[in-house]
Order: C-alpha cells, then structure tokens, then sequence
C-alpha cells in the first residue's frame, strides 16, 4: 500500500521559514499537491506539481513566498516556506494522484486519491 509521510513541521516566528518533505513509498510518476487546514477552517490548496516536474501552481496566499519542488530519485516532493505569517498556521498535508494525467482541478482535494497524514506548522507573531 502507497504511504506518503510528511516532516518537517514545526514552530517558528513571522518571517522564518521552514521545509516540508513528503517521502512517498513504492510509488513514481506522481503528482502531488500541498494543502493545508488550520483550525476552523476547510481545507485548501497550497501548491502543486505534476509528475514531470513541469508548471508548478500555487495559492494566490502564497505565491511568491512558496515554493514547491521534487526529486524523483527520492520520491519525495519538498515545500519550501519562506517569509512565513501567522495566518498560514495550519496542519499541511501531502497529497498525490498516481498517475500519468494531471489532477483536474488541481486546486481540488478530490482530484488526489493518497493522503498524508499532515504535519503541523505554527507561525508566532
């Protein structure tokens, strides 16, 4: 069975930045999605990338401050968070689609059929 596990979470001030790593199990040729869900709120789309490690896509709220990337060799798909704020304090969870074709929408959770079980991230003002 596909595992993706997530690290890298953890506590830091307005303006530091940390990286997510999601390691996937047994399993290439992936797209993979970030989305994150803070207290009392839906979950949502951070940022994606197809399994050719082409167009990335990313929230309007991060975009420019994100970036996400991978590294076939390691089936691992990393996010990298600068200039962190407060308000993206949230459980970050991994997300991938198994597959030759791109999730549709991308954006969307239900475009992704293996999940993480997240890794939380708390931003201190």
């Amino acid at each position: 069975q596909v595992q993706l596990v997530e690290t890298g979470g953890g506590s830091v001030q307005a303006g530091g930045s940390l990286r997510l790593s999601c390691a996937a199990s047994g399993r290439t040729s992936s797209n993979y999605g970030w989305f994150r869900q803070a207290p009392g709120k839906e979950r949502e789309f951070v940022a994606a990338i197809p399994w050719t490690g082409g167009t990335t896509f990313y929230a309007d709220s991060v975009k420019g401050r994100f970036t996400i990337s991978r590294d076939n060799t390691k089936n691992t798909v990393y996010l990298q968070m600068n200039s962190l704020k407060p308000e993206d304090t949230a459980v970050y969870y991994c997300a991938a689609l198994f597959s030759l074709r791109f999730p549709s929408p991308y954006y969307n959770e239900r475009s992704y059929d293996t999940w993480g079980r997240g890794t939380q991230v708390t931003v201190s003002s």
